[in-house]
């Protein structure tokens, strides 16, 4: 099986990695405007990726893409070059919408023309307007990255103030990967047990939450970018539509209850998202998924001609 990433930045090369880690593709073709930086990080994880299971890459442009099952389209500015690392700023990665938006209508056409059958994973930020933005440019098969990120931020923090594992976590984060995320605290369990008493106050949610919120711009102030979770995360949602996994994770598609692309637990196999399932929310969180893709829909008419 073939996968395709758009996109040889910090964020790509942590796509692709990622990708050759678990082992997804037996071929991965990277794609980057300057094709000298391709076959440079080609070249380079080449001969690691002999310790894995076995993965042909190379680099190309994007008729390579033909015969892709998965494309990975990472390009654009990244938080940081593109202003975008204010917490005080209620637009967050909004704001890098329209610089990469115009990079988007570039490039989509073209991964289109060579994988019309493929399913395009959009990675680049703001992924959920990006994802509507494809579908406007004639590829059907789209999905974002969405919250499934901030969803494995939001079960870490948690097991980290309880001091139990992430893995016994239950909780997610719905709507909008951005500043208008959606905390699920009503269903948020450990082991299948309510959180009951503990981060029962206010105060104790609301700091929490800015940790997940913001914890892109607490990387990009030590590192420069936010690349290696997203990287592993895209990873694995190409795994799950490769394998036809049926797994079931808060990705973003377009919903038509919403009428805009948004997270909401989905379930991803072969072709993307299979179908989605409605949460069981509260009055207070379905007031909030509302008001997130009403600000995703703002966000997404700023693109119609």
């Amino acid at each position: 099986m073939k996968v395709g990433i758009v996109g040889a930045g910090r964020v790509g090369v942590a796509c692709l990695s990622s990708v050759v880690a678990r082992g997804v593709a037996s071929e991965v073709v990277l794609v980057n405007r300057d094709r000298k930086k391709a076959k440079g990080v080609v070249a380079d994880l080449q001969y690691g990726a002999i310790l894995g299971a076995h993965t042909a890459l190379r680099d190309g442009d994007a008729r390579d893409l033909a015969g892709a099952a998965v494309v990975l389209i990472t390009a654009g500015v990244n938080e940081k070059t593109g202003g975008a690392t204010d917490r005080n700023d209620p637009a967050g990665r909004l704001r890098l919408l329209e610089t990469n938006a115009e990079a988007y209508r570039e490039l989509v056409p073209q991964v289109h023309r060579a994988a019309p059958d493929a399913v395009v994973v959009v990675v680049t930020d703001p992924p959920d307007p990006l994802a509507d933005l494809v579908r406007m440019l004639g590829h059907e098969r789209v999905v974002s990255t969405g919250t499934f990120l901030d969803s494995l931020r939001f079960r870490f923090h948690i097991a980290r103030r309880l001091e139990v594992s992430p893995a016994q976590v239950e909780a997610q984060v719905l709507g909008e990967h951005g500043t208008s995320e959606v905390f699920v605290w009503s269903s948020a369990r450990v082991a299948g047990v309510p959180l009951g008493e503990a981060l029962s106050t206010d105060q104790a949610r609301k700091a929490l939450e800015s940790e997940v919120r913001f914890a892109n711009i607490t990387i990009i102030e030590g590192t420069g970018a936010s690349a290696l979770g997203i990287g592993v995360v895209s990873a694995r949602i190409a795994e799950a539509i490769v394998r036809d996994e049926h797994a079931v994770i808060p990705l973003g598609s377009w919903n038509p209850e919403y009428e805009v692309t948004l997270s909401v637990p989905s379930v991803v196999g072969q072709g993307g998202v299979i179908r989605r399932l409605s949460p069981d929310l509260s009055a207070a969180e379905q007031r909030a998924l509302e008001k997130s893709a009403d600000t995703l829909r703002s966000a997404v008419a700023r693109l119609r001609p």
